[in-house]
């Protein structure tokens, strides 16, 4: 998936009363295209038996779920050791194609877990660690959905050492995706500190708007956590990246709620995006 176009600095300090930043409209980019088209592709060439089940009323047993967990997990580990033959990059789409439908599908999951997400990424991200988009969504569905923030951030930090500002292009989303787990999943604000001004360090490779902006956003979320390591403003701020990337209604969701349950408002603009209004910083931690 290609990043959703960056977040707005946040105006104001975090001594501010009630600083306020929009929060951009979700856009369908290319790269998500891509993936909703693979993952479409996948729900296509299932409709058809999984219509007859309905038909015959046949429900899939949890048994037969969780025998098909284990089955994925085997092919998973085997995956894992198996050598590429020169086809790394073929290996990767092709399970980066798996995780999609395995994530995608919904009521399996509901009655299951998401917990082989990681799995999943140890195979896509080793194979192809240049794969901008598989950081994201192995940010997404480990840690907000699996509720694995520490193998998201151990699978980055593994790759980390083979990447560079310019490689793969735009490289600094990266260091956000692990600033962001670290901050709200790990409640490590110094670690995401570190994350978020290496991610700024790295967007300043580029002389472009979007780089320019996350260059800034981040750096400003780290002066947060500087004054204040339970900073609202910059869990708002982390929910508010969280939001402008979220994949589905479920993730929005989470976000909003997180947003407000920290005190941020969120007002509609004419526009049909929202402004966020940050609550004055608490001298106290935040619980």
């Amino acid at each position: 998936m290609t990043p959703a176009p960056p977040d707005p600095v946040p105006q104001g300090s975090p001594d501010s009363s009630a600083p306020t930043f929009p929060c951009p409209k979700i856009n369908w980019l290319p790269g998500m295209a891509i993936a909703i088209a693979a993952l479409a592709s996948a729900i296509l060439l299932q409709r058809a038996p999984l219509a007859n089940l309905t038909r015959q009323g046949d429900q899939v047993s949890l048994a037969s779920l969780e025998q098909d967990l284990a089955k994925t997990q085997r092919n998973l580990a085997f995956l894992k050791q198996a050598p590429s033959f020169g086809f790394r990059n073929l290996i990767a789409n092709w399970t980066f194609l798996q995780f999609l439908q395995y994530f995608g599908d919904d009521e399996a999951r509901a009655r299951t877990s998401y917990a082989l997400s990681p799995d999943f990424f140890e195979v896509i991200l080793d194979r192809d660690p240049y794969f901008l988009d598989g950081y994201f969504f192995l940010s997404a569905s480990s840690s907000l959905y699996a509720g694995k923030p520490e193998r998201a951030i151990a699978i980055i930090n593994r790759n980390l050492p083979r990447l560079n500002p310019q490689l793969p292009p735009r490289a600094y989303y990266i260091w956000r995706y692990k600033a962001i787990d670290e901050l709200l999943f790990l409640g490590d604000s110094a670690a995401a500190r570190a994350s978020f001004l290496q991610a700024a360090d790295w967007a300043k490779a580029y002389d472009d708007p979007e780089a320019n902006s996350v260059a800034s956003s981040s750096i400003q979320t780290a002066q947060f956590l500087a004054s204040n390591p339970d900073s609202r403003a910059a869990q708002i701020s982390a929910w508010t990246m969280v939001l402008s990337n979220a994949i589905d209604d479920d993730t929005r969701a989470i976000a909003v709620e997180r947003m407000q349950s920290l005190g941020a408002k969120l007002e509609p603009t004419p526009d049909g995006q929202f402004r966020v209004i940050l609550p004055p910083e608490s001298p106290n931690p935040v619980p």
